[in-house]
């Protein structure tokens, strides 16, 4: 189900132009416009859910499918070795910045700790 004002809900309806880097039956995967790192991937569910405090017990073959790919692509991308960083982000304090649910895979620079 998509919600018809949400961005990633029309990249996943092809209404938008993405850069999609990878695809499994519950999650798309594409590079950040605005990337913070050389490698920055957005990873999204095909199903639109506002943000993880909406993730239900039903959304659990999504949720690993979503960590499938992100983990599938940091090998396509050659940093699994090196190390990337998973985030996701909730609500605007935190820099959530399109409501539905997504990951960040970064990679390709030394990373600080904390974040932010």
């Amino acid at each position: 189900m998509s919600n018809s004002d949400c961005l990633f809900c029309k990249i996943v309806e092809g209404q938008i132009p993405a850069n999609i880097v990878g695809r499994n039956d519950d999650a798309l995967a594409f590079t950040d416009i605005n990337p913070k790192a050389p490698t920055h991937i957005l990873i999204i569910p095909i199903e639109h859910i506002d943000s993880i405090t909406d993730v239900r017990p039903e959304h659990a073959n999504v949720l690993s499918e979503m960590f499938r790919l992100a983990n599938d692509l940091a090998n396509l991308q050659g940093v699994s070795e090196s190390g990337f960083r998973l985030v996701v982000n909730n609500g605007p304090d935190a820099g959530q910045t399109v409501d539905h649910l997504h990951l960040h895979l970064l990679a390709g620079r030394n990373m600080t700790w904390p974040p932010g």
